[in-house]
């Protein structure tokens, strides 16, 4: 046998034998936002999830900075042993590479895919005292008070993005307002500190049945299941509008075949528990996903390039 296929078998054969005694620790869950937004639900309903089936504590660490490029980074550069992970969506792994001239981690190289969990579009809702109910009517309304504000979770986040599509799409001129997470941004518009934004299902969906929010259009191709009365962006006249994200979650790059495996079987028996589908699918608008390692791993190539060329043609750039 050859030296470096020796090695490679020594390495697997040391992975799945690290992967039979994993997890022996608390496994530390980076979410790259603040505490209350929707990929802080997310990484907390699958840790508890995780917790339940594999006995191991799930600590839940929120690092958000720098469009979630902090946090991320930081599991980049983590121990590759499976016990740092992080809460991926796609203001890191798919439009920062095309925002950023240089980042310090690459979102292909430097992470080894577990699992798309999620997929979500925004929903655009405004404080009630806004008097708009449709998107004409918002349109009309901000064509009297040109620069109204409109949240994000972040610089070149993807709810940033559909705020700028809408802006273009309709002529109107809007001033985005950057947050730290959705938590934070939904928190002023729900105290008519800030009139508008697109917002996640998960965290909006409860405060529209309360009548403290009114939606006016989705970012999907299709209408959201658990908001069926919201028509699409391209129902309102809007051709082509879609921007959509994922949560998902990721290992540092060289962690273990088999310890990637286990944390993958075990979201997908999570996303499938009546507890989590109320908490993500039916409460939070989320369609549940549980691909495969590689399929998620292919999701995030081929979106890279996708939303590479919509930002580069709005010629969207942040350093």
């Amino acid at each position: 046998m050859k030296a470096y296929a020796y090695a490679a078998l020594l390495l697997a054969i040391a992975g799945a034998a690290e992967a039979q005694n994993y997890p022996s620790r608390p496994i530390r869950f980076v979410v790259p936002y603040t505490a209350g937004g929707a990929g802080d639900i997310f990484a907390r309903t699958i840790g508890q999830k995780f917790f339940e089936a594999m006995g191991q504590t799930v600590v839940v660490d929120n690092r958000p900075g720098a469009n979630a490029i902090i946090g991320t980074d930081l599991v980049a550069k983590s121990p590759a042993d499976g016990y740092t992970i992080v809460m991926g969506n796609s203001a890191p792994f798919v439009l920062n590479p095309s925002l950023y001239s240089k980042l310090p981690y690459d979102p292909v190289r430097d992470f080894a895919p577990v699992t798309q969990g999620t997929y979500y579009a925004y929903v655009l809702v405004v404080h009630p005292s806004i008097p708009a109910k449709n998107i004409q009517e918002l349109v009309a309304y901000v064509k009297t008070k040109p620069g109204l504000a409109y949240g994000s979770t972040g610089l070149g986040g993807a709810n940033h993005l559909a705020g700028e599509f809408l802006a273009a799409m309709t002529g109107i001129k809007l001033t985005h307002v950057p947050y730290k997470g959705s938590a934070a941004a939904l928190t002023d518009v729900l105290a008519g500190q800030l009139p508008m934004m697109f917002d996640t299902p998960i965290t909006s969906i409860p405060q529209l049945r309360a009548g403290k929010l009114r939606a006016i259009g989705f970012s999907g191709n299709r209408r959201s299941p658990q908001m069926p009365d919201v028509p699409t962006m391209e129902e309102l006249g809007l051709k082509g509008f879609e921007v959509s994200s994922w949560q998902g979650i990721l290992a540092p790059a060289g962690t273990p075949k088999a310890i990637v495996e286990r944390l993958y079987q075990e979201t997908v028996k999570a996303l499938k528990s009546p507890d989590v589908i109320e908490r993500l699918a039916t409460q939070g608008g989320n369609e549940l996903i549980g691909s495969t390692p590689a399929q998620y791993a292919e999701v995030i190539k081929s979106e890279i390039a996708k939303y590479g060329k919509v930002i580069k043609d709005a010629g969207i750039r942040l350093e």
